[in-house]
């Protein structure tokens, strides 16, 4: 069950590769920046991300996010999952993380300020993606753990997750805080790091468009 499994991995993202902006009638948009303010700008507001919905059923879901210029998408988790992102124009930034077993050592001083539970994890990579990159890959245990951050400009990707999100199976979206000490040079990749769940950033919200693509099929 584990080969096909690959291989169907595989096949789709291979797949996924050759799809682009203009197959779902998209353009990039302007280089309109995201607003400081938090949640008091949200009122009237263009929201940072938005989300095209294609399809979703019991196995997988499909979608676009469109992220203006400056836009962040938190580290988040995506409990059981296995997914597919494949940048449609733009730049992103993804920063990849697995999380580790509890360790008896304590956190470092400056964890310890905050509210915990904190826990390790490891941040595997941090990489700018483009439309001519092949598409990023998460699965249950490896790379479950991304933050996206739009680079230079808007961007977008077609985002496809299996199973799709779903709380009442455990399937919930979590956010969380990384740690990582200050250092005169970038660390190296891979490094241990640790994360703090914590609720939703108050200047995150993602908004609805329609989608104005050909109709999938599931």
């Amino acid at each position: 069950m584990q080969l096909v499994i690959s291989a169907n991995s595989r096949m789709a993202s291979i797949l996924l590769d050759e799809v682009r902006a203009e197959d779902l009638h998209l353009a990039p948009r302007g280089p309109a920046p995201v607003s400081a303010g938090g949640a008091s700008a949200r009122a009237g507001a263009v929201p940072p991300v938005s989300y095209m919905h294609i399809c979703e059923t019991e196995s997988f879901s499909m979608g676009v996010f469109l992220l203006r210029g400056g836009a962040c998408i938190p580290l988040h988790d995506h409990p059981g999952m296995n997914g597919m992102l494949k940048v449609l124009y733009g730049t992103l930034r993804i920063a990849c993380l697995d999380t580790l077993p509890a360790a008896a050592a304590a956190p470092p001083p400056a964890a310890a300020a905050a509210a915990g539970p904190w826990q390790r994890a490891l941040l595997r990579s941090r990489q700018l993606y483009t439309r001519a990159s092949p598409p990023c890959l998460l699965a249950p245990h490896t790379d479950n753990l991304h933050q996206i951050d739009a680079v230079d400009g808007p961007a977008a990707f077609l985002d496809i997750l299996a199973p799709p999100y779903d709380p009442e199976h455990g399937r919930d979206c979590h956010y969380y805080r990384l740690l990582e000490p200050p250092a005169a040079e970038p660390p190296a990749l891979p490094r241990e790091v640790w994360l703090l769940e914590t609720p939703q950033a108050s200047d995150f919200w993602c908004g609805g468009e329609p989608y104005p693509g050909p109709r999938v099929s599931p």
